[in-house]
């Protein structure tokens, strides 16, 4: 769908993802500017448990700001959808709606949850080939679950983003009920994967 909103464009854009082998859904906020200039900068906000694209969509009134300041924003779903795995849609912190932006290692996840590498990698280039946006010129943002998912996209990949701001996150989820339940379903023992997707030990290990 799309809305007009502070002279720019509220869009819902879908599209088949190669990484996560299901269609994706985005919003994707066009300010004012966008058919004026090229190479507009670009913030992604990552959401946390249970929402889509729609929650910052509707509840943030982040328009405005970007309207006024020429960024685009855009803000994917949390997980991949569509496949019922057995207990993909049991509760509200572990699977549909749940993903956490890692890439999974564990049956029968592995395959199609790799939310971290869709937001670092299939994503940009989505944009890059349809919109008047600079991906180098990229900021990353997110709550709880989507704070989490931030705080990794942005430390393992080292100036790929310009800043990272997070509300809330999930920093240590192996040490809290929500990531423990869903590390050991997407990873499981896998402790490299483990220590590679917590912003705590980035942190602990390399500052």
């Amino acid at each position: 769908g799309i809305n007009a909103e502070y002279g720019g464009l509220q869009c819902v854009y879908e599209h088949e993802s190669s990484i996560l082998k299901c269609n994706m859904k985005f919003g994707c906020y066009l300010p004012p500017q966008h058919d004026k200039k090229k190479n507009l900068p670009v913030v992604y906000f990552l959401s946390g448990l249970t929402c889509t694209e729609q929650n910052f969509i509707m509840k943030s009134g982040f328009q405005r700001f970007a309207a006024k300041h020429g960024i685009v924003v855009i803000n994917p779903d949390t997980s991949p959808r569509g496949f019922d795995f057995p207990g993909e849609h049991d509760s509200y912190d572990f699977g549909s709606g749940a993903g956490f932006y890692v890439n999974a290692t564990e049956e029968p996840w592995k395959n199609n949850y790799r939310m971290y590498s869709y937001i670092t990698g299939e994503l940009p280039s989505v944009l890059t080939s349809n919109f008047n946006v600079n991906v180098n010129k990229s900021a990353i943002s997110g709550h709880s679950m989507g704070g989490h998912g931030a705080l990794i996209c942005a430390l393992k990949n080292p100036g790929k983003y310009k800043c990272v701001s997070v509300f809330a996150p999930i920093a240590n989820p192996s040490e809290c009920p929500w990531g423990i339940k869903a590390f050991t379903g997407y990873l499981e023992e896998n402790k490299g994967a483990v220590v590679s997707t917590q912003s705590t030990f980035f942190f602990f290990f390399f500052f």
